[in-house]
């Protein structure tokens, strides 16, 4: 049962309040020995269970993307490849793999989905190297209803490409700036917008870039205002944080 079925219950009194309550307390996961799907995280959080494809065994992983899609009629993942695209296809022939940002997902009613996306999110890159983890994030938005600009490789070493862009960039409800190399964007951007920024560090970079630890530093070190990083290349994290900006800034 859904919360909203229990609460139904009660009010036609099928259920008394007492047995309402014990279920709604109740662990709502399914055990496959592998894996514990938490059937009632968007109850809790408002998001779906996300799956992270990168190590999953072949055959965990097609079980965990059937029961998600039985359950929810969509499935997200994140960081698949496209040897486990073709294996799940067998099984959910619907699925769609994009191999750029490795999103690998069946979305309900996509071009509904699409028309009902709220607010704005601007997701700018420092170089075309970094849209990868740039469209991690994008998509992962879009998925969970935020629409989103891309504006793609406005780096510090052409600085006139950003700011031809900036009233874009102060309209979005936050701003995702990811970055490799120095990881100055966010830095930037940090300085020219009013809404949070969260910057992501990418390991697009030389030797002293340290696959990604010199952006990191250089971003949690900024002194700009109204900055907050996630993790090297986790585009997902920063999509799913400007999400939940997003929707509370929509709020009417």
């Amino acid at each position: 049962m859904e919360i909203r079925e229990v609460l139904e219950k009660v009010q036609r009194g099928e259920i008394s309040a007492d047995e309402a309550e014990e279920y709604l307390r109740r662990q709502r996961f399914e055990e496959l020995g592998f894996a514990k799907l938490d059937w009632n995280r968007e109850d809790r959080t408002g998001f779906q269970e996300v799956v992270y494809c990168a190590g999953k065994q072949d055959a965990y992983l097609v079980s965990i993307y059937q029961k998600l899609y039985e359950k929810n009629g969509e499935v997200l993942g994140t960081r698949a490849n496209a040897q486990q695209y073709a294996l799940v296809q067998k099984n959910l022939p619907q699925v769609q793999y994009d191999p750029i940002s490795k999103i690998l997902k069946i979305e309900k009613e996509p071009e509904e989905k699409a028309r009902k996306r709220i607010g704005k999110i601007a997701v700018c890159t420092a170089g075309t190297a970094d849209i990868p983890v740039a469209e991690e994030a994008a998509q992962t938005a879009e998925y969970f209803g935020a629409s989103v600009n891309r504006i793609y490789d406005v780096g510090v070493s052409g600085l006139h490409r950003l700011l031809a862009n900036t009233q874009v960039i102060q309209q979005a409800n936050c701003v995702v700036a990811v970055a490799g190399m120095e990881g100055a964007l966010a830095s930037v951007i940090g300085g020219l917008v009013s809404n949070p920024v969260i910057a992501v560090p990418t390991s697009i970079g030389y030797g002293a870039n340290l696959q990604g630890l010199s952006a990191l530093l250089t971003m949690i070190n900024s002194c700009a205002n109204g900055i907050a990083v996630v993790n090297i290349d986790n585009g997902y994290g920063a999509g799913y944080i400007a999400t939940q900006i997003n929707r509370l800034a929509s709020i009417k």
